[in-house]
Formats: structure tokens, C-alpha cells, sequence
């Protein structure tokens, strides 16, 4: 794994813990809700993480992006899957996020192999 999404999980930990501090209703409300919704149920975690990444792209959020590739690998995605419901994504929304796709690359290449 390089520095670069070494880098910004750590920066990115280091936001949550500020958050909790400052924001800490907002923080517990968003978990509960990602806890709940991201469970396996009539759609496996693999499903929705693949879901959540596609949807991160055509909005053009790049820490989504990053955190869902991770979470789509952990969750036992393949190179194949991420880059397929990466091709959804820029089927629905087009260039925008097109543009967006070296940046699910870089991290399925760093963190896949």
C-alpha cells in the first residue's frame, strides 16, 4: 500500500475523533444509520458497498469513493465487481463521473494489489 490512501485513512480517523467532539448528535445519528443500513439483509454488505461506491462516484465524492473501495474489498468485492459498478455509475451520470474513475483505480490498485 502506498502513502497516498495510508495518508488519508489517518487524516480521515483524525477528522472523525474532532467530530465526535464538536458534533457528536450528528456523528451518532449518521452511524446508527450507516450501522443499520449497511447490515447484511435482503441485499448482502458486499451488494450495498458496491452500491454505496457506485453512488459516491456519480455524486463525485472523492473520500466516498476511497472509503468504499476499502469497504467493497473488505466486504470480499473483486477488482472486477468494484470496476463493473463503477461502469454503472458513469453509465447513470456520465463524465463527471468519468472523470472520477483513476481514483477508484488508485485505490483498488493499492489496496488490491
Amino acid at each position: 500500500m502506498t502513502d497516498t490512501m495510508e495518508a488519508f485513512l489517518e487524516k480521515w480517523k483524525a477528522e472523525n475523533v474532532k467530530m465526535k467532539q464538536l458534533i457528536p448528535d450528528v456523528m451518532t445519528g449518521f452511524g446508527g444509520l450507516f450501522q443499520k443500513v449497511m447490515k447484511e439483509g435482503a441485499l448482502s454488505v458486499k451488494q450495498k458497498e458496491l452500491i454505496a461506491l457506485a453512488i459516491g462516484l456519480a455524486v463525485r465524492c472523492e473520500p466516498c469513493i476511497i472509503l468504499h473501495v476499502r469497504k467493497c474489498l473488505d466486504a470480499g468485492a473483486s477488482k472486477e465487481e468494484i470496476f463493473e459498478a463503477a461502469g454503472v455509475a458513469v453509465m447513470m451520470q456520465g463524465g463527471p463521473s468519468y472523470t472520477h474513475l483513476p481514483k477508484v483505480i488508485e485505490a483498488v490498485e493499492e489496496w488490491a494489489g
